[in-house]
């Protein structure tokens, strides 16, 4: 973990309290929608929260260094856009009201619904997770095509415009007291109301507002080395009739590798292998096949062996997760924002980052509204609301990633505890319908984690993990429910 001290060093608290006054804002709030706003990246926050301000500014101008494809390719600026992401149910709603008919769209190009309980075939913990109706829903659908969709949807806003081929040097205002816009790296200014950096976990802002004189945010730093490749594949098991995703994950802590594999548009699915710490799979067929091999359940080799190769398997590698404690600054400047990977970015395994980026374009909206002023209130407030929701799935996922002893940073309280609760959990959902229903929309961020902890469904969890256990070994708990 790399905890940054935060001091306000010579600034005297009458200083203090002026900027949070949001000096200087009035006049923005008596025109009204007529200024400017930038946001620094095209990428799903980026867009997102390009869609939020088209309503509230009369300008938008959103800047990305990559070039942007037309269709649903992938690009340079996303290395992990090759692989697969997940838009969790309560994400896909949130992209839903800022883009009406979005979901209709996807479908209509191919993405396809799918229960992400009953089309879900899933093995934990030596054994299957079964199979039934949950009733929480998401979309199988690639990430290109999802971006592509939500890019030219943006494009068409009136009053905005997308840069791309544009690279921003750094921000622009007046020292200590707001950010006012952007230098472009040919030397070119954009002036802004506010400026809003969605431009992802490489974002430099720390040293642009140094530059400025605001102390930059402490950080949480959560070292996972996750590594993952990927191939593009055209198939479908025979063993799986209309299956959405495909899970097959080693017992932890001992074992580290796992395999996944996600249907998207066009028949196809993105095969996905790799492991923590070291782990990692190969990116020549042969050996991706082999590596597919070694899980312990061969479904996805099978897909492989049956499937049509569409691309050679690509690798990436994710450090760390990181969190940026923005909230806990006790000077922030006007007219900035962070948001998505630049705020917080999360391990990819667990598929959150979408889902966040969405909820904070929703929340920066509500944001704006409540203090009509993209001001230093303004911005605390998006931060400490966004903080809450960054809380949920940031703890869901270092309470798994520290499964792993290799993992370092802020161990989360009480841990040996939850990882006892955990396998039992594992273990109830290879027989209880109940215990997936209420795991997959704690998942999905529709239930809070205490959902799990209730009396009741903490009862019903042992008492299933037991029958788990008591059926292990016999041919009916390694047979997978259809």
């Amino acid at each position: 973990m790399t905890d940054r001290a935060l001091t306000d060093s010579g600034q005297d608290p009458d200083r203090r309290q002026c900027h949070d006054r949001d000096v200087g804002d009035e006049a923005v709030a008596e025109r009204g929608s007529t200024g400017d706003a930038v946001v620094i990246g095209a990428g799903m926050a980026g867009l997102a929260a390009a869609r939020v301000l088209a309503d509230r500014f009369a300008r938008v101008t959103v800047v990305d260094r990559d070039h942007l494809p037309s269709g649903p390719e992938s690009r340079r600026g996303v290395p992990q856009s090759a692989h697969p992401h997940a838009l969790l149910a309560v994400g896909r709603d949130a992209l839903e009201k800022l883009f009406p008919g979005l979901t209709d769209e996807l479908v209509g190009l191919g993405a396809r619904w799918i229960d992400v309980a009953r089309d879900a075939y899933v093995w934990q913990l030596d054994g299957y997770r079964v199979r039934v109706d949950s009733g929480v829903t998401m979309l199988a659908v690639s990430r290109p095509l999802l971006e592509s969709c939500v890019q030219r949807r943006v494009r068409a806003l009136p009053g905005v415009r997308v840069l791309d081929d544009t690279a921003v040097a750094g921000l622009v205002g007046r020292s200590g007291e707001r950010v006012s816009g952007v230098t472009l790296a040919d030397g070119r200014e954009l002036a802004a109301e506010l400026v809003v950096d969605a431009s992802g976990r490489g974002s430099r802002s720390d040293r642009w507002l140094r530059e400025l004189d605001f102390p930059v945010p402490a950080e949480s730093v959560i070292t996972v080395r996750v590594h993952y490749t990927t191939q593009l594949v055209r198939g479908q098991p025979d063993c799986l009739p209309g299956s959405g995703m495909i899970v097959v994950a080693e017992t932890p802590p001992e074992q580290c590798r796992y395999g996944a594999a996600f249907s998207v548009e066009g028949g196809r699915w993105l095969v996905t292998l790799g492991g923590f710490h070291g782990e990692q799979a190969p990116t020549d067929p042969e050996g991706f096949r082999r590596f597919a091999d070694d899980l312990p359940d061969g479904t996805i080799a099978q897909l492989l062996r049956t499937g049509e190769p569409l691309t050679d398997p690509v690798a990436y590698t994710y450090p760390a997760s990181r969190r940026r404690h923005f909230e806990r600054l006790r000077r922030i400047p006007a007219g900035y924002v962070a948001m998505g990977d630049a705020l917080c970015s999360f391990n990819p395994v667990y598929g959150h980052g979408m889902t966040v980026a969405a909820l904070e374009a929703v929340t920066l909206g509500e944001s704006l509204d409540r203090h009509r002023t993209p001001g230093v209130v303004m911005a605390r407030d998006f931060y400490r609301r966004s903080a809450k929701v960054i809380a949920v799935a940031w703890d869901m996922a270092a309470a798994t990633d520290f499964v792993y002893p290799g993992t370092e940073g802020p161990r989360p309280r009480g841990l040996a505890l939850t990882h006892w609760y955990q396998r039992r959990i594992f273990r109830a959902l290879h027989v209880s319908p109940e215990v997936i229903r209420t795991v997959v929309r704690v998942q999905h961020l529709l239930e809070p984690g205490s959902a799990l902890l209730r009396p009741a469904m903490v009862v019903r969890v042992l008492r299933a993990a037991r029958r788990d256990r008591k059926a292990v070994g016999s041919a009916a708990a390694r047979r997978p429910i259809l």
